[in-house]
């Protein structure tokens, strides 16, 4: 993707810097050391997460078989292009953006960095709620297989994962967090070979004759569900992060992300496209939003399920409260006339991040509705930043082949992957916003679901 390209390439390079630290090259940035099988890991560990994909046979049951494998297919190809064009936009215009922000502002100016800082901390926000209520869940099932009369509520489980969160969020960046996050990695897979084996094995126990597969209720009831469904699927796909990962990553930069993308989705292609259909196929209509829930026998492998989501889900979070993190250490750090010594360093720190985790824990003990916050979070963060973005800014930036059977080819493509994921984030809210509404009504505030 870095050949034979038009020369418009340097047309955002003049912009004015928010904060200049990020727009020179490398100067002042610490060297990165990671490799492409590092990349990999913290990709695989930001997407391929049980909060992510245990909802995808719920979202094609709610679209029914033709366009629930369309979306998903559709969507799986459509963000590993998108990533791949946000790689390619390492040091386009020959500096080092390291973050997804900066990125924008050196293509879009003042108005790229704003909007791109709003969605990341939408889709990071709603991802670690949506998150901490998946964990909470998954603990209370363990819980709960030990000690079937215990008194502990969903949101105990909830507080005992933020405050984990709370210590892993000492670690001063990304880069440390590779053995987590390979851990992380194991963990996907461990998750998504118990929970495809255990959905095969209860789907042959029921009765096929009483599975249904038909979407229930009134035409606007399906309606808004498909809509819910979509920005589910968009959710499923979140990557927010990939230039924060790509600046911790050795040059040759663009060519190690390149193979740790495409190592990361082919794992996410195993994982996704299996738990989805197999969950659709054994409970058909009747699956619940986290597939979990729906395993009965053995109880044991359902424990194990769990176990591997909740350990894969502790490196997820961390990879989402970064770019918070580093937008308060800048503000709060660059407002000081005098350096900071370590351990204040270490103190104020530690004073921000218990303030966000409180605030994350605080909400998704309050509002449990696990499934309406991966909807409303996949269609207002993850598709602006997923694939609107990509596509247009690569568009951009001038990096449009010269032959014209390839330019015309990749207009096409990119305009219309930008304007139907468009499309899908409006009516994602829709659905979204439609269900939240009816669970609150429904729900009590700090609800034990």
């Amino acid at each position: 993707m870095d050949s034979n390209y038009s020369s418009d390439a340097t047309a955002g390079a003049g912009n004015s810097s928010v904060y200049d630290v990020h727009e020179a090259g490398d100067s002042g940035a610490h060297e990165a050391r990671g490799t492409w099988k590092h990349a990999a890991f913290h990709v695989a560990t930001t997407i391929a997460t049980p909060a992510a994909y245990a909802p995808l046979p719920f979202a094609v049951a709610s679209l029914g078989w033709p366009l629930g494998v369309t979306s998903l297919v559709g969507a799986t190809l459509a963000t590993w292009y998108s990533s791949l064009l946000v790689a390619s936009l390492w040091k386009w215009d020959g500096k080092r953006h390291v973050t997804y922000r900066h990125l924008a502002e050196s293509i879009y100016g003042y108005w790229g960095f704003w909007s791109i800082a709003f969605f990341q901390q939408v889709a990071s926000l709603g991802n670690n709620i949506a998150i901490q209520i998946a964990a909470g869940s998954s603990l209370k099932a363990v819980y709960k297989y030990y000690y079937s009369d215990g008194v502990l509520s969903l949101q105990h489980f909830i507080v005992f994962f933020g405050a984990f969160e709370l210590v892993l969020s000492q670690l001063p960046d990304i880069h440390s967090l590779r053995w987590v996050n390979a851990l992380c990695t194991i963990s996907t897979i461990g998750f998504a070979g118990t929970t495809i084996g255990v959905t095969i094995y209860d789907g042959k126990k029921i009765d096929r004759k009483s599975v249904s597969y038909s979407v229930p209720g009134s035409s606007t009831f399906k309606m808004f569900k498909a809509f819910n469904a979509l920005g589910t699927i968009a959710f499923s796909f979140g990557d927010a992060m990939l230039p924060e990962i790509q600046s911790t990553v050795r040059e040759p930069a663009k060519k190690n992300v390149y193979k740790g993308v495409s190592a990361a989705y082919t794992i996410i292609v195993l994982t996704y496209w299996q738990l989805a259909f197999c969950g659709y196929w054994a409970f058909g209509s009747e699956v619940q939003p986290y597939i979990v829930a729906s395993l009965t026998t053995p109880e044991w492998t359902t424990v194990m399920a769990n176990l591997f989501a909740v350990i894969q889900i502790s490196g997820c979070f961390q990879i989402y409260c970064r770019p918070t993190y580093a937008y308060f250490e800048e503000k709060l750090l660059s407002s000081k006339t005098k350096p900071l010594f370590s351990v204040q360093k270490y103190f104020l720190r530690l004073a921000f991040t218990s303030v966000y985790m409180g605030l994350i824990t605080l909400v998704a003990a309050a509002t449990p509705f696990f499934g309406d916050f991966v909807s409303i979070c996949g269609a207002i963060g993850f598709t602006p930043l997923d694939f609107v973005f990509p596509a247009l800014a690569y568009l951009k930036a001038g990096r449009i082949p010269r032959d014209p059977k390839l330019r015309y080819l990749m207009l096409f493509l990119n305009i219309t992957i930008a304007t139907w994921f468009s499309v899908v984030a409006v009516l994602g809210c829709i659905g979204a916003g439609r269900f939240i509404v009816q669970d609150v009504k429904t729900y009590r505030f700090f609800h034990d679901m």
